[in-house]
Order: structure tokens, then C-alpha cells, then sequence
């Protein structure tokens, strides 16, 4: 099996490939042009930076139907992690693009001035939806995940919302529709529960 890692510009590449090569003995290819988008079994979308950029890179690589081809009508998993996520959205208030619009959410901003802004480190979160096999091995209670963000994801669709967070308000922290897959939060700075979440993308989505 080999998993793909999009590398278009934007994203802790190396810390994620390092933890594929940790946690499983799958291949890694790094995805440079859009030509090897259909070359894997499964892809990662990194993300670190501002939405607009982020999708402008995408678009500048050709990677925009390649992608669209691969998660939903190849049906192939795809995991987005933190503006990864964000970019499988419809859009958000933080550039004027549209987004991938795998997934029916927007993307806003934490507006709530008691809290500091950007969401910073580590935080607990609650899982919504155990029928998910992202989530298998992750216990309710003691589980943390790191977080570096200001925007967050408003789903429309209430059984997309797979985990969600408290910062000021609880607000998503990972989603989930059939095959496609997103957490704002880094599994790869996570240890062992964002270890857990990769390998089970990796051996059992």
C-alpha cells in the first residue's frame, strides 16, 4: 500500500512522513505533480498557512481535479490536517477562494474575545461519531491533540462533525465523510493518540 503526501508548498511534510515510517511500514511518495495524485491507495493533505494561499498553490500545481477525482469519484481515502482540513471545505472567512468543497462546511473565525487567538497547543477532545475507523483505539478521556489555529470548521451536516474541542466555545476538531477524513488539529506533533489516528488511516480507512 502506498500513501501519498501532497507536497505543494505548505505543510509540516517532513514531521508527517517521519510518522508514517514510525507507525506502519506502507510507502511514502511525495506528491510533487499532479500526475502522481493517482499513483496511491490513499493521500494526505498538509496544510500550514493562509487559506487563500493555500489554495492558490493547489490551483497553480493542476492539483484541484486530480484531487477531486481521487476522493470522490475514485472514493480513495483523504485526510486533511489543519488547513488541509480547512481547504476540503466550501470556503472561509479568512480569504475570498473557494475551497475544495469535498466536505459541506464553511471555515470562520474564533470571534470570542475572552479567549487569545490563535488556538495554541495542547487540548482535549470529545469524539462524536465511534463508528469511524479514524477513531478506533482512542479512548474519551484521556486523549490530547496540538492545535495552532484561528479559523475553525461549521459543518451543515451535524454526522460530518467526528470529534469536536472547547476553546471559548466548543467548536470541530475533526471530520469525517465516507472516505474523506480531516483533523484542524497536528496527529503528527500528537504522540501517542495522534500516532494511533494515523495508523489507523493508514491500515484501516
Amino acid at each position: 500500500m502506498t500513501v501519498g503526501i501532497l507536497d505543494y508548498g505548505l505543510g509540516n511534510i517532513g514531521s508527517i512522513k517521519n510518522m508514517i515510517h514510525y507507525v506502519s511500514d506502507c510507502n511514502v511518495l511525495m506528491i510533487d505533480n499532479k500526475e502522481k495524485v493517482c499513483e496511491v491507495d490513499k493521500l494526505i493533505l498538509p496544510g500550514v498557512g493562509k487559506y487563500d494561499a493555500g489554495m492558490e498553490l493547489l490551483e497553480k500545481g493542476g492539483f484541484i481535479n486530480p484531487i477531486y477525482q481521487f476522493a470522490m469519484k475514485d472514493k480513495k481515502p483523504l485526510l486533511g490536517i489543519c488547513l488541509g482540513m480547512q481547504l476540503l471545505g466550501k470556503s472561509s472567512e479568512e480569504g475570498k477562494k473557494n475551497g475544495l468543497g469535498l466536505l459541506d462546511f464553511e471555515v470562520i473565525h474564533f470571534d470570542d474575545e475572552q479567549i487569545k487567538v490563535p488556538h495554541m497547543g495542547w487540548n482535549y477532545v470529545e469524539i462524536k461519531n465511534r463508528n469511524s475507523a479514524l477513531v478506533n483505539g482512542i479512548c474519551d478521556i484521556e486523549n490530547r491533540f496540538y492545535f495552532v489555529h484561528s479559523y475553525y470548521a461549521v459543518c451543515h451536516n451535524s454526522m460530518d462533525i467526528l470529534m469536536t474541542s472547547q476553546y471559548g466555545r466548543e467548536f470541530t476538531a475533526a471530520v469525517n465523510h465516507d472516505n474523506v477524513y480531516g483533523t484542524q488539529f497536528h496527529p503528527e506533533k500528537s504522540h501517542k493518540y495522534g500516532k494511533q489516528l494515523l495508523k489507523n488511516f493508514l491500515e484501516e480507512c
